[in-house]
C-alpha cells in the first residue's frame, strides 16, 4: 500500500515538474546561462555542501554557485543574521545611512590598510559587473578620462557593456556592436599551456618581459617617454583566473608585473569577485602574491549568496570625496540593509575563525586526491590548486590535447544522480571553465568535511571511468 501511495506521489510530482518546465519554456528568457544544458535541473532544497532534487536525492556541489556560497548552503549563522535584519530594518533608501553599511565598510577598509599599508574607502553596489563598472569610473576619473585598459587573455570581469570591454571572450561582445574601448589583452601565465612555449622551471617569467617591452619605445603605441605617460590607465587582473579555468600563476609573476605597472604609473585593479573571501586561502587572493592593489573589486561570497551585494575598495587618492563626490555613481539597492547585514556577519565570522589555516589544509588534502585521479586516469592532463580553488584539466589520452566533448559528458553523467556509494545514490554538481572549456573548476564549500572530500574523489573517479569507457 505504501509503495502504491509513493508511486502516486511521484506521478503527481512528475506532472507538476512537466507543467513548470512548460511555463519556463514559454515565459522565461533564455538569455541567461540556464539553457547551456538541454534540460536544466530543478532543485528543491539545499544544506551544507548538498543540493537536493524533488526525490530528496543529494547532489554534492563542487562549485557552490560559482563560489558565491563559500560557507555552505543555509549556513545557520548567516541565515540568522538575515532574519534579524528582516525584523529590524529590512529596507531603507540608499540616500540614508544604516549601521550595517558603516560597520561593514570600516571592517573592509581597516583590513586593507593593515595588509597593504594604504588608507582607502569602500563603495557598495549589487552585482559583480556593477562593481566593475564603478571601478572603471574611478580609473577614468583618476586618469583624466583615459578609457583604455589592460586585461588578461582568459579574464572574465562581467557582461555589462563596460565589463564586457575588459573580458577577453569576443562572444560576449559579438552581437552588441563595436567596442572602441576594448582592452588590450595580455597573455596570462598559463604554464600548462604557455603561449610562448616556455617551461615554468626555466622561463625567467618571460611573459612579464614581453609585456614590459611594450613600453621600450614610443613606437609600440603605448608610451610617451617625453612626458612619462602611458595611453593605458589600468590593468585589470584576476590573480587566479576564474572562468578562464582556475589558472594559478607561478611564484614571482605578480611581483614582477606590479613593478612594471608602478614604473609606468598604471593602476592595478584586483578583481576578487570569484576568488575573494578565502576561496584561495586568504581574504583576497592577491595576498598570496605579495603585491598591493590600487583598487579591489569584490562580491559573490560576501553575503554567502543570500542577498546581492558587491563593492569596491580603493585607496584614498582615488576615491576621496574631493575627487569622487556624491552622485559619482549610484544604484537604488547599492548598500541595501539585508545585503550589508549578511556581509557584516560574514566578516565577523571570518574575523573569529581561522579560515586561512583550514582552507589551505583542506585544499592540500583535496588536491592530493585529484593527483591520485590524475595518476589513475590518462585523460586528466593537469591538476592544480591554491586553497580550495582547484582545477582538473581534461585532455585526450595524450594528456595535453583539450577534450571539451569529454568534459561535457562528465557534466551530464554527474547530473544523472545515479552515482552509487555505499548503496546510496548521488549526483555531482560540476562547473566547467578554461580557454578550451575542458577544465573542471572545483570550488567546494570552505566548510566541506574530510568525509565529503573523500566522497567527492570517489564520485569524480566514477564519472571519469564512465566517460573513459564510453
Amino acid at each position: 500500500m505504501n509503495q502504491i501511495i509513493r508511486l502516486h506521489d511521484l506521478s503527481r510530482d512528475d506532472a507538476e515538474e512537466a507543467a513548470l518546465r512548460a511555463d519556463e519554456a514559454r515565459y522565461c528568457s533564455h538569455g541567461d546561462t540556464v539553457h547551456y544544458t538541454d534540460t536544466p535541473m530543478i532543485f528543491e532544497r539545499c544544506q551544507g555542501s548538498f543540493l537536493y532534487d524533488r526525490r530528496d536525492r543529494p547532489y554534492l556541489d563542487l562549485q557552490m554557485w560559482y563560489s558565491a556560497v563559500n560557507f555552505g548552503y543555509a549556513n545557520p549563522r548567516l541565515n540568522e543574521a538575515l532574519k534579524r535584519q528582516i525584523d529590524r530594518l529590512p529596507q531603507v533608501a540608499s540616500q540614508y545611512l544604516h549601521r550595517e553599511k558603516i560597520e561593514l565598510a570600516a571592517m573592509i577598509a581597516r583590513d586593507a590598510e593593515q595588509k597593504f599599508g594604504r588608507k582607502g574607502r569602500v563603495h557598495f553596489n549589487v552585482g559583480g559587473s556593477q562593481a566593475v563598472e564603478d571601478s572603471l569610473k574611478l580609473v577614468r576619473n583618476a586618469s583624466h578620462g583615459k578609457s583604455l585598459m589592460f586585461a588578461f587573455e582568459g579574464g572574465y570581469h562581467g557582461r555589462t557593456l563596460g565589463a564586457s570591454a575588459i573580458t577577453s571572450s569576443y562572444r560576449y561582445r559579438r552581437r552588441y556592436g563595436h567596442f572602441g574601448d576594448r582592452a588590450q589583452f595580455v597573455p596570462f601565465p598559463y604554464c600548462f599551456r604557455c603561449p610562448y612555449g616556455k617551461k615554468r622551471e626555466d622561463c625567467g617569467l618571460y611573459c612579464v618581459d614581453q609585456f614590459a617591452r611594450l613600453f621600450d619605445t614610443e613606437y609600440y603605441g603605448l608610451w610617451d617617454p617625453k612626458v612619462g605617460e602611458s595611453e593605458y590607465a589600468a590593468f585589470y587582473v584576476e590573480p587566479i583566473q576564474g572562468t578562464g579555468g582556475y589558472v594559478i600563476p607561478p611564484p614571482g609573476y605578480f611581483e614582477k608585473l606590479a613593478g612594471v605597472l608602478e614604473a609606468r604609473k598604471i593602476l592595478l585593479v584586483d578583481d576578487e569577485i570569484q576568488m575573494g573571501f578565502f576561496r584561495a586561502g586568504k581574504l583576497w587572493s592577491i595576498e598570496n602574491f605579495g603585491v598591493r592593489p590600487d583598487i579591489i573589486v569584490f562580491g559573490k561570497a560576501m553575503t554567502n549568496g543570500l542577498n546581492p551585494l558587491s563593492g569596491i575598495w580603493a585607496r584614498e587618492e582615488l576615491i576621496a570625496p574631493s575627487v569622487f563626490p556624491p552622485g559619482s555613481t549610484h544604484s537604488t539597492f547599492n548598500a541595501n540593509p539585508l545585503g550589508t547585514a549578511a556581509a557584516l556577519e560574514t566578516m565577523r565570522m571570518l574575523d573569529e575563525s581561522d579560515y586561512q589555516t583550514a582552507t589551505f589544509a583542506k585544499g592540500a588534502y583535496f588536491l592530493e586526491g585529484l593527483r591520485e585521479l590524475k595518476r589513475k586516469h590518462p585523460i586528466v592532463g593537469d591538476v592544480d590548486g591554491l586553497g580550495l580553488a582547484l582545477r582538473m584539466e581534461i585532455c585526450a589520452e595524450d594528456g595535453f590535447t583539450p577534450a571539451k566533448a569529454t568534459v561535457d559528458r562528465m557534466v551530464d553523467e554527474a547530473m544523472k544522480g545515479d552515482l552509487v556509494v555505499n548503496g546510496k545514490s548521488y549526483g555531482l554538481v560540476l562547473d566547467i571553465g578554461g580557454y578550451h572549456k575542458n577544465v573542471v573548476t572545483l570550488a567546494p564549500s570552505l566548510d566541506i568535511s574530510r568525509e565529503e572530500m573523500d566522497l567527492a574523489i570517489v564520485l569524480l573517479d566514477q564519472v571519469l571511468a564512465r566517460v573513459e569507457h564510453g
